[in-house]
């Protein structure tokens, strides 16, 4: 299966029906209770163990889920507790990844991190389990903004400032990058519709440099400033970071994120408006690829 933005966008749709559906109606979201709905069982894994984020397990018409517990985050745990979630719920997951004529086990790497369709469908179903979009919408129009928006955000939902900062940047009228990066090499970035409106911007795709001049270079020279969730906050031109044509001086928000390995960033500014009348979101959508009527199983 290749990856669609399409079936990105419905696997979230999805996991916001089903909280409807069910009259979820105040965050957070216990994706726990809700295995424990459907009967399925769910297990830590030993902090000693690492190298996935989680497993579905499966015995005959019997599901568990496991979780690792390596990275200290109850966000993270609970996000990869959700991504199981999405391997069981959505269509056609469970044929796939433990075919019915058998029992099996499934490992996952959530966080937006894999190139697999199915492990990004289940990621997105978990952002939308986790943080509905009317929910989270409400929640938002009373923080402030940037990195502070978004730890306020994360401690209401209970989920990783990552996953958080992503959901952020997807539904904030405000002009945001979210940038995850690993030392010199960018890992993805995610930018709000505000942000996009800038012209002639340069797409941060997988892999490609932290550029020099930032704040987010600095911090990720040490390995120690990321283990150690240092901070770093400062003003940078815009250009310093997404090249374009209009120069525009951003505030450059970054964290280490300690034991996962991996650096924040928050670009934001309230003086960039949403100017590109016309975006084309399938187009973005696509991009997102290059760097990413429900109905659900009784």
């Amino acid at each position: 299966m290749a990856i669609s933005a399409l079936g990105l966008k419905m696997a979230k749709q999805k996991a916001e029906a089903f909280l409807r559906e069910n009259n979820y109606s105040t965050l957070p979201i216990d994706p726990l209770a809700i295995a424990s709905k459907y009967d399925i069982a769910v297990q830590a894994k030993p902090s000693s163990v690492e190298g996935v984020s989680g497993m579905l397990l499966r015995h005959g018409s019997s599901f568990g889920i496991m979780y690792a517990t390596n990275i200290a985050s109850e966000g993270f745990q609970r996000f990869s507790v959700a991504h199981e979630l999405g391997h069981y719920f959505l269509d056609g997951h469970l044929d796939h990844v433990l075919p019915v004529d058998g029992n099996g086990v499934r490992v996952s790497h959530a966080g937006f991190t894999s190139g697999d369709p199915y492990e990004l469908e289940a990621d997105y179903f978990a952002a939308g389990l986790l943080m509905p979009g009317n929910l989270f919408k409400r929640e938002l129009k009373r923080a402030d903004s940037g990195l502070t928006a978004i730890e306020a955000l994360a401690g209401i939902c209970r989920t990783s400032i990552t996953a958080t900062a992503i959901r952020y940047a997807e539904l904030t009228d405000d002009a945001v990058a979210v940038i995850i990066s690993t030392g010199p090499v960018i890992d993805y970035c995610f930018m709000s519709d505000a942000m996009k409106s800038l012209p002639q911007l340069t797409w941060l795709k997988k892999g490609s440099p932290v550029p020099r001049e930032t704040q987010t270079f600095q911090l990720n020279a040490d390995p120690k400033n990321v283990e150690t969730a240092k901070r770093i906050s400062a003003e940078i031109d815009v250009m310093d970071w997404l090249g374009g044509s209009r120069s525009v001086i951003i505030a450059e928000e970054v964290v280490g994120l300690g034991s996962y390995g991996k650096t924040l960033t928050v670009l934001s500014s309230e003086s960039i408006g949403l100017q590109a009348a016309g975006w084309d979101d399938e187009e973005d959508d696509e991009n997102l690829i290059e760097s990413w009527k429900p109905r659900f199983r009784k």
